[in-house]
């Protein structure tokens, strides 16, 4: 079997916005993406257990300090 792969580039964000308005986004974006890698562990560990989630615990603590130097940053710009 070949793998194919294939890009799509997404244009998530365009505009100017307000201080206000670039914090929702931002941090809606980042709320979503800690949501969907506690899925991804829930169901890591629903199917074993004993499976290492590490990388996905991990990767939810930098999602959370993100989100508390974004926050820091549109206080300051507002």
């Amino acid at each position: 079997m070949v793998a194919t792969e294939v890009t799509q580039k997404i244009n998530l964000i365009d505009g100017k916005f307000t201080p206000s308005e670039a914090s929702d986004i931002i941090e809606a974006l980042i709320r979503e993406k800690i949501n969907f890698h506690k899925i991804q562990r829930l169901q890591s560990w629903i199917g074993n257990e004993n499976c290492d989630t590490e990388q996905l615990s991990g990767r939810i603590g930098e999602l959370v300090k993100e989100k508390k130097i974004a926050k820091a940053f549109f206080k300051e710009a507002r």
